[in-house]
């Protein structure tokens, strides 16, 4: 495994298995077979209400607990400092760990200055080792940021070949924040998988579409939680370490960044309205 050296000294493996979208109730059954496979880095959240599947696996392993890295996020209608601190303490309890590896504030709505002061604390706490964001676009990672006192360590935002977010990836790197992809297959979007000039490029180097594809975004200096319930597609993602992409390639590929999301923006009013028109239900409003 390679790592990326956090800003604030903590090694993060730069491929994990990602669960999100993976049913509750197998939950524990998919992590337990990326753990078998060979992951460490597992990536949940509670808004995916399977915490506790993912908790239930690492702990079943029989593996030390410091050889996990474990990320969980924040969401929306756990927004504020009071709030926030209590969501935290109910992530560790679901994940049954003394500690949490990595915090994100999942969506950049809500108070979510209030959330990542709870978040500093629990740092302060020995409760979490690193904090950052989800789904911040460059101007409001600027911004926190500035006025902050433990600086974000990771972005997680939609990163794939038609969105590699070269731009926003550039601020990332200028305020020493590392890029962490969501959805790296752009969940199978515009064709992804069946996609020519990936095709073309992968079958150079006797790989899948998707292994070329995770290929890309980690020399790119992209951190990536590809996400399957198969184990044999667990270990094709895995298994992403025994070649790299010539430069050609590499420029090739590049060359489908259509710059846009496969998904919605969230700086887009309509998302934002059916965002928080989520978080209302959610809240009984």
């Amino acid at each position: 495994m390679e790592y990326r050296l956090l800003n604030n000294g903590v090694q993060m493996p730069v491929l994990g298995y990602g669960v999100y979208q993976v049913d509750p109730a197998g939950c524990e059954r998919c992590v337990s077979d990326a753990i078998d496979v060979g992951y460490r880095s597992i990536d949940t959240a509670q808004a995916y209400a399977n915490e506790r599947g993912v908790g239930n696996a690492v702990k079943k392993s029989g593996i030390a607990r410091e050889e996990f890295f474990i990320t969980t996020k924040v969401w929306i209608t756990n927004a504020g400092e009071q709030a926030a601190a209590k969501s935290i303490e109910s992530s560790l309890k679901e994940l049954q760990t003394d500690y949490i590896d990595l915090l994100l504030i999942h969506q950049p709505f809500g108070d979510y200055y209030g959330t990542y002061r709870a978040m500093e604390k629990a740092v302060r706490d020995g409760k979490v080792r690193a904090i950052g964001v989800s789904n911040f676009a460059p101007d409001r990672l600027i911004d926190l940021y500035n006025f902050c006192e433990i600086k974000p360590a990771v972005n997680q935002v939609e990163t794939h070949l038609f969105h590699q977010q070269r731009a926003a990836h550039d601020v990332m790197e200028k305020y020493g924040v590392a890029h962490e992809s969501w959805g790296p297959f752009a969940e199978g979007r515009k064709d992804f998988f069946t996609n020519k000039t990936l095709a073309e490029v992968a079958a150079k180097y006797g790989k899948t579409p998707a292994q070329t594809a995770l290929r890309f975004l980690l020399q790119s200096g992209v951190i990536v939680i590809p996400k399957s319930t198969h184990k044999n597609r667990m270990a094709e993602n895995f298994n992403v370490f025994g070649f790299s992409l010539k430069n050609e390639d590499m420029q090739t590929l590049k060359g489908l960044d259509e710059d846009e999301s496969a998904f919605f923006s969230h700086q887009d009013p309509v998302t934002v309205e059916w965002f928080m028109s989520m978080v209302n239900t959610q809240m009984g409003r």
